[in-house]
């Protein structure tokens, strides 16, 4: 079988910095771009022995502002995998943009060189809630996007929606998904606000009553799931929903577990088990890459068993595809049989559902999914030694000859 790999490339440059960002991204450094540019196609040429066993099936230039950092260096970045990597022609090729640095003559440039999915970042249609959150774009540019977007060719486009925004009410809510629905896009992704206590709406906004409640922002969630459906958009993860066909194939590869490998600050790896990410620091990074002086290793990890098992129970829990048995045991080697017993508890409450030999959460259940991930984590640690031969045959073998 011919092996695939996702490629990641992260461009952390923008405009400015939104209020609740916490991704690795920056403002008011465009003089690091040309440096940063040529780091990254010296570290893709550099990984070309790497990406030789493999066919690229997507592609996703993420950030930070993809569009702001300019469609001639995506291009150029793009062209060079293709010379480093084996990029399938039908790959999925993903760039980010935000409404305020969409420009048709980059869009006509991206289409030509390859490009065929674009991620917008919309987040709201309130013109007053998105000056508060520090987005520099109003929904009339957004609308504007869409319109070149779409003239330029681009038949698979994905909006980005936040929902918990402060002053965010369950009927302003509802207007954004209304009128974000009217511009017809192939995908959604529609995140809670969580803020970090990193960020700047943190300290303005924690604590505060002009920020919806839990409670209310599961209402927003559960009336998202149901108005997009409705509308023909499938709930296929906790937060994306597509029409058929038009799932995220780069983002599916994350929860599949599948091989990706990144480029750039703060990217992050998963390749033949092994998970590694680079410094989320720009400077570094560059010298890192074109001086050699730095190490740009931040994170490196061996996943073994146990980790795949416990990023499968993760992972696949968080989408409609939802876990089986039988995959379970080809990861973990083991029994399913106490965390079947849980998820049937969870039945009961209505938060899991069997169907076709595969347990996934309802929509109730994804509310409560990082509690109920929790406890099945839980009852799989217990079981580790009991329910898992050949971690007792290992240290059995371990033990004689220690």
């Amino acid at each position: 079988m011919e092996k695939k790999l996702g490629i990641y490339i992260h461009i952390p440059f923008c405009a400015s910095k939104c209020g609740y960002c916490d991704f690795y991204s920056f403002a008011g450094h465009d003089e690091w771009m040309n440096r940063y540019q040529d780091a990254l196609l010296k570290h893709i040429a550099e990984s070309a022995e790497q990406m030789a066993p493999y066919y690229v099936d997507t592609v996703y230039f993420g950030g930070g502002t993809p569009s702001y950092y300019g469609a001639k260096r995506v291009s150029a970045l793009f062209n060079a995998l293709k010379r480093c990597a084996k990029v399938l022609k039908t790959a999925e090729v993903t760039v980010e943009m935000n409404p305020d640095s969409v420009k048709r003559h980059e869009l006509a440039l991206l289409r030509a060189e390859g490009v065929n999915r674009i991620s917008l970042g919309v987040q709201s249609a309130n013109d007053e809630i998105l000056r508060l959150i520090g987005r520099r774009h109003n929904f009339k540019q957004a609308e504007k996007a869409v319109d070149g977007i779409r003239r330029e060719g681009f038949r698979n486009l994905s909006i980005d929606l936040i929902y918990g925004l402060p002053s965010q009410g369950k009927n302003d809510w509802a207007a954004t998904l209304t009128r974000a629905i009217a511009l017809r896009p192939e995908h959604f992704s529609c995140y809670g606000l969580k803020l970090e206590e990193s960020v700047p709406l943190y300290a303005s906004y924690h604590g505060s009553p002009l920020l919806p409640s839990d409670d209310d922002q599961a209402d927003m969630y559960l009336y998202t799931v149901e108005e997009l459906q409705n509308y023909g958009y499938r709930q296929y993860e906790i937060s994306n929903f597509a029409r058929r066909g038009k799932e995220s194939k780069h983002n599916i590869k994350y929860w599949d577990l599948d091989d990706y490998m990144g480029f750039g600050a703060g990217a992050h790896s998963f390749v033949n088990g092994t998970r590694y990410s680079f410094v989320a620091d720009a400077k570094r990074y560059i010298s890192g890459v074109l001086d050699g002086e730095l190490d740009i290793i931040d994170e490196y990890e061996k996943v073994d068993n146990l980790g795949l098992a416990a990023e499968y129970l993760m992972l696949g829990l968080r989408r409609s595809k939802g876990i089986s048995r039988e995959e379970y045991r080809s990861v973990y080697r083991s029994d399913f049989d106490k965390i079947e017993e849980m998820l049937k508890e969870f039945e009961r409450k209505a938060w899991a559902v069997y169907e076709s030999g595969r347990w996934r959460f309802t929509s109730a259940g994804l509310l409560l999914s990082n509690i109920l991930i929790g406890a099945l984590l839980e009852v799989q640690a217990e079981n580790k030694l009991i329910g898992n031969p050949w971690v007792r045959e290992s240290i059995e073998e371990a033990t004689i000859y220690s």
